[in-house]
């Protein structure tokens, strides 16, 4: 006789109870919780908590954050999102970052996403000194991925070279958060760089790289280098520029090597061509520039044909655009993603519908929109 519909989760196996509960929030891990021993039980077996996202959007979250304290230790990816235009918001963040440095020694990757606007005058600092008391040597703490991109608070020298020699067995660091100043010199990343051996992945501002870094990055004990992910903006107009020759050199050392290209809307239109080399391995390109881009749309075309598979332009339409992108189209087959903001002719759709068979996803829109556009997923 089957067991009545009320008590059917009382009979399903623990295991299976784990691989359900492992898809769930924080705060639905925390309603399971407290229905009954059972289902506690499997809440609180560890491959539930390896990947935790916390989402910090609620002001009646202290007792579920209280009952977090008891699976911090159990985390190994965690992944914290946030409003921090909320005071509450932060404090819970900054609580939770606190909790980690006093107990958590298996956490090994951490990412930090903000969806909010930064409220006047604040610049993170409580943020920014709960990752740096994580981060403390005692803590025995030794993350092997960082992320945090869109994490909008001013990094600088003394918390990323707190980074790199508290976890040496790092093996990707994203610090490219879009903020209005770059305050990490070249030769912090190259102390990273070196202090962190297995680092193959690395997302900067382009004012951070230098001559010397890129030195560091050819040394002969160097380990396999892969993603360099570079963030362009107002700033690199007043420093050199990388030459072609030592961007061979990493490439000779590096084959594997794929570059993310993303232009700021604050970078001068004169300085983009002396950035972009011809030898560069581009993966993704973002002009954000919404100046006139068909020259460089014509570069692109020219040199990265072969390794291109993402391209944002922000520019305004003309017909030597739909030329350019029409061209482009036909060479750049292996484009997975094109998103271009501005009106374009009916015959660009078309033949990157055509000539592009790895095409996922695209913008391109032959009449004005609503801001902001929806791209279309090809089926």
């Amino acid at each position: 006789m089957p067991a009545p519909r009320s008590e059917f989760w009382n009979y399903v196996p623990e295991e299976i109870l784990v691989h359900i509960f492992y898809y769930l929030s924080l705060r639905d891990r925390y309603a399971a919780f407290q229905v009954c021993k059972h289902w506690a039980a499997a809440v609180s077996t560890s491959s539930v908590w390896h990947f935790t996202e916390i989402s910090c959007d609620s002001e009646n979250e202290e007792g579920m954050l209280q009952s977090l304290h008891q699976f911090l230790s159990q985390i190994k990816h965690l992944r914290i999102v946030f409003d921090q235009s909320k005071e509450i918001n932060r404090k819970n963040v900054t609580h939770i970052l606190d909790m980690l440095a006093g107990q958590n020694h298996k956490l090994q990757k951490l990412c930090i996403v903000c969806k909010g606007e930064n409220p006047y005058f604040y610049s993170g600092q409580d943020i920014l000194q709960s990752i740096r008391n994580v981060c403390q040597r005692e803590n025995q703490i030794d993350l092997q991925h960082i992320d945090f991109r869109r994490m909008p608070f001013t990094l600088d020298d003394g918390l990323v070279g707190l980074i790199a020699t508290s976890s040496p067995n790092l093996h990707s660091l994203f610090i490219n958060n879009r903020t209005l100043v770059c305050n990490v010199k070249p030769e912090t990343i190259r102390e990273v760089l070196n202090v962190c051996p297995k680092l193959s992945t690395l997302g900067v501002y382009y004012a951070s790289l230098s001559n010397d870094v890129f030195a560091e990055l050819i040394k002969p004990e160097r380990g396999a280098f892969t993603c360099l992910d570079i963030f362009c903006e107002r700033l690199d107009k007043y420093i050199p520029v990388i030459s072609e020759e030592l961007w061979a050199a990493v490439i000779q050392k590096h084959p594997q090597l794929c570059v993310d290209l993303e232009f700021d809307h604050t970078v001068p239109a004169w300085k983009i061509p002396r950035i972009l080399k011809p030898n560069i391995p581009v993966g993704t390109l973002q002009l954000n520039t919404f100046t006139y881009m068909v020259n460089q749309v014509r570069f692109v075309t020219s040199n990265y044909s072969r390794t291109l598979n993402r391209l944002v332009l922000h520019t305004t339409p003309s017909d030597d655009l739909n030329a350019s992108l029409i061209d482009l189209a036909r060479k750049c087959v292996s484009l997975t993603e094109i998103h271009c903001y501005c009106v374009v002719s009916q015959e660009v759709v078309d033949t990157f519908l055509v000539h592009c068979p790895c095409l996922k996803r695209y913008t391109l829109k032959i009449t004005k929109e609503r801001h902001p556009w929806k791209p279309t997923v090809v089926q």
